[in-house]
């Protein structure tokens, strides 16, 4: 069973055709959580992905949590599974998974966040922090939620939104903890760099916390 409270710097990444080598370079960078986070897919590319980026994982360590859908999760041997408020509960998933199984949970807004605080997760996010592309159609949080999530939980926060080697000592010094990177590391032209770039950035900052 993973700790996630020593875990920071979570990877959520789609299909891709290099994921073979996208992958392992952001593992060894610092990356120490990654989610396959695909929404266009059919089910079987997913699957096909998911065991690839589950066996890395597992060669690495690191926990692999599959989006939305416990059922895939258990297929491809995931160690747990990410829903959002628009999926299965959080309660089926930890009856299909079981007790030792990761399950996350995204929250938006205090209100998400207050009934997350009552649910058998592993963890929970906040955010985004800021719009992102990779939320089309939903306004920032802002930090203060984040801030608010952290500090009134006694599981992870998983902070979402445009998080970067650039802003992340700056979250660090706001009281958060826990990073979800998307387009930093899958748009890198050298993903191990730009991952070791955001993991001693933010390595340093709660150094000096």
């Amino acid at each position: 069973m993973f700790d996630l409270a020593t875990r920071r710097f979570y990877l959520c990444v789609g299909h891709r055709d290099d994921l073979a080598d996208f992958l392992p370079a952001a593992l060894r960078g610092g990356v120490d959580v990654v989610q396959l986070r695909e929404k266009d897919l059919d089910d079987e590319q997913r699957r096909v992905s998911g065991r690839l980026m589950a066996a890395i994982c597992r060669d690495f360590g690191v926990p692999f949590v599959m989006n939305d859908s416990p059922f895939l999760a258990a297929e491809v041997g995931a160690d747990g599974v990410h829903v959002g408020q628009d999926d299965v509960s959080v309660a089926f998933c930890r009856e299909l998974l079981g007790p030792d199984a990761i399950v996350g949970l995204s929250t938006h807004d205090p209100e998400e966040f207050a009934r997350a605080l009552e649910q058998p997760t592993t963890y929970r996010s906040a955010g985004p922090i800021v719009a992102t592309p990779t939320k089309p159609g939903r306004t920032g949080t802002g930090i203060e939620y984040a801030v608010d999530c952290t500090t009134r939980s006694d599981q992870p926060v998983f902070v979402t939104g445009a998080v970067n080697a650039d802003n992340v000592a700056s979250l660090v010094r706001a009281g958060l903890r826990h990073f979800v990177v998307v387009r930093a590391l899958t748009t890198a032209s050298d993903p191990y760099a730009a991952a070791v770039a955001i993991r001693r950035a933010m390595d340093e900052a709660l150094d000096n916390a």
